[in-house]
């Protein structure tokens, strides 16, 4: 999707969806949070959380199959960390957005 203008193929459209499909998930937005302040362990998780350890392991294999969590083994730990830029820059335009959205809004209350 460059400057050419050409329209994504059907192939692209499907992977865009499922990406934005995986983000739509409250939960796994709230596990990318927390994996955002730093890497952690999934006990962590489920004490930051109070998801259980089945859920929470779930939502990470989704995540890290996307690209978006990985995992590193600390003896008999598995730590998890948010994959970086992506995630950063993904939660830096979204909170553009609502930012931008609501100070218009309240613009337009203010000059009503």
């Amino acid at each position: 999707m460059g400057a050419s203008g050409a329209m994504p193929s059907q192939g692209l459209l499907e992977e865009f969806s499922q990406f934005f499909r995986l983000l739509s998930e409250p939960a796994r937005l709230q596990l990318l949070c927390h994996l955002k302040l730093g890497p952690t362990d999934v006990a962590s998780l489920i004490e930051a959380t109070g998801f259980s350890q089945s859920h929470i392991s779930r939502q990470l294999g989704q995540l890290q199959r996307a690209g978006l969590v990985r995992c590193e083994r600390e003896g008999t730990r598995t730590i998890w960390q948010a994959d970086g830029d992506l995630v950063d820059d993904l939660c830096s335009l979204v909170q553009n957005r609502l930012r931008q959205r609501l100070q218009a809004q309240l613009d337009q209350l203010q000059s009503a």
